[in-house]
């Protein structure tokens, strides 16, 4: 039980019928678990309106509501009324203090971005755990709380959710938390109850534009800049053309990190590692630091998330030779994961799943002057099939040879979605194959692979399902390589005896 006067201490309200003097036993936003004795926050979705579940959460018993409208409850209820301007906002911090504000006990750590967010998170983890401290990670792929993982919904989990998380990282002694915060949890408050001792920003690039996201890319803009009016340091990638609007009104202190020679910590000095099944970047820290560091991933956008992360860590004076350990270490599940199968060619997996992101990592591998540059990937069924001739024609320029597969046809047919991304690359001179099939698509790429090729399975990423007609089968990429290297050992082995 907790004092409804303690729970609303942080923010302006309005008492419209009842007393703040009560106590509640739980705090609520689905109005489906609503139970007797609740605070009840009516929160208006993109679906659904939770004003309109209030007289129902007060015949449930709920002894409190929060709006931001006026609720018919009918009379004599006895209930407690409280309305304030915006109940997403309110419940932010309603929900900070049903958990014991939690984020006063670990360092905070938000990163926030169009590319790099998820990566960097790890890094950040990797390095900050060499060093001995214990991080808890809140991102796109996973919430990782100890030696407990639980998949993510949101890149950003509606605040209450965030709140829980955090008291259950304090209370399994962690002290540092590093999470991703998207755009749409910025504009949603999903991050608001409390200050980041750090905020990052990697990156922007016009996305997340349209229906139920941002109305324009100067929102986009917008939003991304919230945190920088709610943490203590600001940490800024100097070398990205929109990092002065985004750093507009920000209440932080503020330092910066890029390749520009103004930037607080820079790299300089880049040279690309290529060896058999791997590929990575050897380059210098300057400014702030200053040391020799190699990542394990390729690209100049790698050395950015190493950029960032070396950034962060400074702070909490992790030192030089503990970095450079971690950097080497750090792997993402689906993020430029390389996989062996080859002493001969690489291949690798990533989250690539739309024409920006596919180009920026093709065109990164290109730099490594590969045999052949391969593609296999497949577009999502029921969306935009404007991505589907945007990444069609991506590939059709940038690989030597692309190989259409399908991906999570969802309630599309997958030939149909093949046939879009046909069209994309017929806009080019690009050669492909089309294997519908991706457990066969990606046999087809690993028995064609020639000495000296990279080969990308781009698009599923981390996903370890794929979805047709509303169900989602298991389908992890890994498994299906696995699978795919023993059947040609048993072939291999029925053909020698």
């Amino acid at each position: 039980m907790k004092a409804l006067s303690e729970l609303l201490g942080q923010i302006e309200y309005r008492c419209v019928a009842g007393t703040v003097d009560v106590q509640v036993n739980a705090v609520v936003y689905d109005s489906r678990k609503v139970a007797e004795g609740c605070l009840f926050i009516c929160i208006a979705g993109a679906n659904a309106d939770g004003h309109d579940f209030a007289a129902e959460a007060a015949e449930k018993g709920a002894k409190v509501l929060v709006t931001e409208k006026e609720v018919a409850i009918g009379g004599g209820s006895g209930i407690t009324v409280i309305q304030v301007a915006d109940t997403r906002y309110a419940m932010a911090f309603i929900a900070a203090a049903w958990f014991g504000h939690p984020a006063e006990e670990l360092k905070t750590i938000g990163i926030t971005g169009t590319k790099g967010k998820t990566t960097t998170t790890y890094m950040v983890k990797s390095i900050l755990e060499h060093a001995g401290h214990k991080v808890g990670l809140i991102g796109t792929i996973e919430v990782i709380i100890g030696e407990k993982r639980m998949h993510a919904v949101n890149t950003t989990p509606e605040s209450y959710l965030l709140q829980e998380y955090l008291r259950q990282m304090a209370d399994a002694g962690c002290d540092a938390v590093v999470m991703e915060v998207s755009s749409q949890g910025l504009m949603l408050h999903r991050s608001q109850g409390f200050v980041f001792d750090y905020g990052i920003f990697t990156n922007i690039e016009p996305d997340h534009i349209g229906p139920n996201e941002h109305a324009d890319f100067e929102e986009y803009l917008a939003c991304k800049g919230l945190l920088f009016r709610q943490c203590r340091v600001g940490i800024m990638n100097r070398d990205d053309a929109h990092w002065q609007q985004v750093a507009e009104g920000h209440t932080c202190q503020m330092e910066t990190y890029g390749f520009s020679p103004e930037a607080d910590l820079r790299a300089e000095r880049l040279e690309l590692v290529k060896k058999p099944g791997e590929l990575g970047v050897n380059f210098y820290v300057k400014g702030l630091m200053d040391f020799k560091a190699e990542v394990t991933t390729p690209g100049r956008f790698s050395v950015y998330n190493a950029l960032t992360a070396i950034a962060i860590c400074r702070h909490f004076g992790v030192g030089e030779g503990t970095v450079q350990k971690a950097l080497l270490e750090a792997k993402v599940k689906g993020r430029i994961e390389m996989v062996k199968v080859s002493d001969t060619f690489t291949l690798m997996i990533d989250y690539a799943h739309n024409a920006m992101s596919l180009e920026s990592l093709l065109g990164t591998l290109r730099e490594y002057e590969p045999h052949r540059l391969v593609c296999l990937f497949g577009c999502g069924g029921n969306r935009s099939r404007l991505r589907r001739y945007e990444m069609g024609e991506v590939s059709g320029k940038l690989a030597d040879l692309t190989i259409i597969t399908s991906d999570n046809p969802r309630f599309e047919e997958p030939q149909a979605i093949i046939d879009d991304i046909k069209t994309g690359i017929g806009r080019t001179e690009g050669r492909y194959v089309e294997i519908c099939d991706r457990k066969e698509a990606i046999a087809y790429a690993i028995g064609h692979g020639e000495p000296g090729d990279i080969i990308v399975l781009a698009g599923k990423g981390h996903e370890d399902y794929q979805e047709i007609k509303g169900v989602k089968y298991p389908m992890d990429e890994r498994d299906l390589i696995r699978d795919i290297l023993k059947e040609r050992a048993w072939k291999e082995n029925m053909q020698t005896s």
